[in-house]
């Protein structure tokens, strides 16, 4: 092959695996074994096998369809073994499969057919006589743990399962392929043995050989740069290392792969965190999709010093990516916790993340002003999600947001704080206080309705009691040793229902936020559904001010002018539970809401 030759071969899986390969160090992992939920490896392997299986099906005795499987792109190395560039998916679940094979078919009794056996492992000997035995596929990536080598030499029953992502998806992989196969073809040793000679004979590949390295990379970027199989996540990294000197490769995959392993590691999708990435930096708008992303690094190179510094942009990420997944853990950028982004996270559940851009851009503020910025995040993001702002409407915010919070400093982050988030909150005003004078639970999902009133509760007791390791928590008033009690519950007993009076049964009453407090599940547990003459005794027992004052609070009272005392002179009191009364509890909630998210009260706004 010349110095300039790219060659280009259709080929069996039996003329294929007549070559030795190595997937290096710097790619990425497998992933079709993928044992997490949100992943879909397990499908993939299962959809692999099913559709070679359909064309299987298809034969005759004197015919068999051929199928294709796809391309592949290899550059030769000096030690007879070709460099896997592009396929390692496909090929390495070509391998697992004829490895599965083998070990169905020991277990079936007989002899193995001289191919399979030499398509998992052989000789070869070089141009200096030296012979050496090695299998057919061998990963070079740190993570795999030598488990591939494990499954080759048939000890699948011995080898770890847990352990890194690489180990987790192999095993995942090689049982979803033995499964497949017991399923398919039970113990009938013929019939696997001819699904085998369909597989070795009929499935095919191209591979494209190139003479190095840099060539094969620029061809796996024209394969798959629109997406085909690989996400921009992935197509980036080839970039990078399409540009790296070669030098850099081995400090440039160390980056990469700790990076993504941040990301890997609090369940969180490296797309969307690029994606926020590039529209915390740089002056996107919220319209750039994940699709997209990889379109626009090839655009923008002089922006991110992707192409003439690739290991230095690739540093800028690593240190970004650290910092998400400490937001993903309700921490700050330096790792120690902060109460805005947990409480947030308590907020918007795990689908809500667009306020870490806001946070990404942030990260360079002073540990005060840092907290005060996640404590705005976390009142703005309710204000949102209460008003029913949508998504993509305060996605953009956000991002604009973003832009201008990069070149904030401690002079003039209290004017940003002003423009962005107070100047929000009193134009939200009037829908927040409608939306809340109306909120019914079942208005809001389970862990958002917890939230709401946790936060209430932990307001009251800080403004009286002041700040102490328990009540900073917000999750120690979520947490599951506390229940939402419904005042009036919803199978109230006939003493509770004649006490209450009319509408006792009625849903929009029983489900309203003024009918809900907070209360230890042991007291809850205690005053069951009686009736509220009786309940307020144990409500005088829980430990959260906001409940003991539910209807009294001339108890709570200490002193004259002291913190105490002056919060519950603040609170209202309902000695006797009507649904004038729960309408009553209802506008004071909300009114005290505006105080906890710092929203003007626009009281005029809700007709009366």
């Amino acid at each position: 092959m010349t110095e300039q030759s790219i060659v280009s071969q259709d080929m069996t899986l039996k003329r294929l695996f007549q070559d030795f390969y190595r997937v290096p160090d710097y790619q990425r992992e497998y992933v079709w074994g993928e044992s997490d939920p949100k992943g879909d490896g397990g499908d993939q392997v299962n959809q692999f096998l099913a559709d070679i299986h359909t064309e299987y099906e298809g034969a005759t005795q004197h015919f068999a369809p051929e199928y294709f499987i796809g391309t592949i792109v290899v550059c030769a190395g000096q030690d007879q073994v070709f460099e896997l560039i592009d396929g390692q998916q496909r090929t390495t679940t070509s391998y697992l499969t004829l490895c599965a094979i083998r070990d169905a078919l020991r277990e079936l009794g007989g002899n193995l057919p001289d191919d399979l056996s030499s398509q998992i492992a052989a000789s070869s000997t070089d141009w200096q006589g030296v012979t050496t035995h090695r299998f057919r596929l061998e990963v070079q990536y740190d993570d795999a743990g030598g488990v591939l080598a494990e499954y080759a030499q048939g000890n699948a029953a011995q080898t770890v399962r847990d352990g890194s992502r690489s180990i987790r998806n192999l095993g995942g992989a090689y049982d979803t392929i033995r499964e497949f196969l017991t399923t398919t073809f039970g113990t009938d040793r013929a019939a696997l043995l001819r699904f085998y000679g369909y597989l070795t004979n009929k499935v095919k590949v191209i591979r494209i050989e190139t003479p190095t390295i840099t060539k094969a990379l620029k061809i796996f970027e024209t394969i798959n740069d629109r997406g085909a199989g690989l996400d921009a996540m992935d197509l980036l990294k080839n970039l990078l290392f399409m540009n790296a000197k070669g030098h850099e490769f081995a400090e440039l995959k160390s980056v990469w792969k700790s990076l993504t392993d941040e990301i890997y590691a609090v369940g969180e999708k490296p797309l969307r965190f690029l994606r926020y990435y590039l529209l915390a930096t740089f002056d996107l708008d919220n319209r750039l999709r994940e699709d997209a992303i990889y379109d626009w690094f090839q655009k923008n190179p002089g922006l991110t010093g992707h192409t003439t510094e690739p290991l230095a942009f690739a540093k800028r990420l690593q240190a970004a990516a650290k910092a998400y997944a400490h937001f993903a853990k309700g921490k700050n950028a330096a790792g120690s916790p902060e109460p805005g982004i947990e409480n947030t996270r308590l907020l918007g559940g795990q689908s809500i993340k667009q306020h870490f851009m806001l946070l990404l851009a942030g990260r360079h503020l002073p540990a005060p002003l840092f907290s005060r910025l996640a404590a705005e995040i976390e009142k703005i993001m309710f204000v949102w999600l209460i008003t029913g702002t949508p998504g993509k409407d305060y996605e953009r915010k956000l991002v604009d947001a973003a832009h201008r919070l990069r070149t904030v400093s401690q002079d003039n982050f209290d004017g940003f704080v002003d423009d962005v988030f107070a100047k929000e909150r009193a134009e939200l005003a009037r829908s927040f206080f409608r939306s809340l004078k109306e909120l019914r639970a079942n208005d809001l999902r389970q862990f958002r309705l917890r939230y709401l009133i946790a936060k209430i509760t932990q307001y009251v007791d800080l403004q009286a009691y002041g700040s102490s390791d328990s009540r900073d928590r917000l999750m120690d008033y979520t947490s599951g040793g506390n229940d939402i009690e419904h005042i009036l519950a919803d199978n109230a007993d006939a003493d509770a229902q004649q006490e209450f009076g009319d509408r006792a049964q009625d849903q929009e009453v029983i489900q309203s936020l003024g009918n809900l407090l907070l209360i230890e599940k042991s007291i809850n547990r205690s005053i069951s559904n009686t009736r509220y003459s009786e309940k307020i005794k144990g409500y005088g027992q829980s430990k959260f001010l906001l409940t003991r004052c539910q209807a009294d609070t001339q108890a709570q009272l200490v002193g004259v002018a002291d913190q105490i005392t002056r919060t519950v002179q603040a609170l209202e009191c309902w000695p006797n539970w009507t649904v004038t009364d729960v309408e009553a509890r209802q506008l004071f909630l909300t009114r005290l809401a505006c105080r906890v998210w710092d929203v003007p009260v626009v009281e005029e706004a809700v007709p009366a």
